[in-house]
């Protein structure tokens, strides 16, 4: 998934600029969801990026990541074990029988 070289880049930078002191859970969140709007925000009114600018939707989508990997990080968790646990979540809830194809949402 992410490798352990482009985690250790990510903790780099956070130290050398002592910004661990704010990466708390709740502003870990709070930035996910900021960043998650304006990559929204690169999609308003079209199923393409406005102005056809993928170059600031994968800046964008960048943003998400390393926000989402830097929480993961500050609550100790193992990315590749909370996704795949979810997965496997995911396919008992949406089984390939009655999910196939169709995008309602498991009740």
């Amino acid at each position: 998934m992410i490798s352990d070289e482009t985690i250790n880049q990510i903790r780099k930078f956070i130290a050398e600029r002592d910004w661990r002191q704010f990466h708390t859970p709740g502003n870990m969140a709070k930035s996910i969801s900021i960043e998650a709007g304006e990559l929204l925000e690169c999609f308003q009114w079209s199923d393409e990026p406005r102005d056809g600018d993928w170059e600031h939707v994968h800046e964008e989508l960048a943003d998400v990541m390393i926000y989402c990997i830097q929480m993961a990080d500050v609550i100790g968790v193992d990315l590749d074990e909370i996704i795949q646990s979810k997965m496997a979540k995911n396919a008992k809830r949406y089984p390939v029988e009655s999910s196939k194809g169709s995008s309602s949402k498991a009740e």
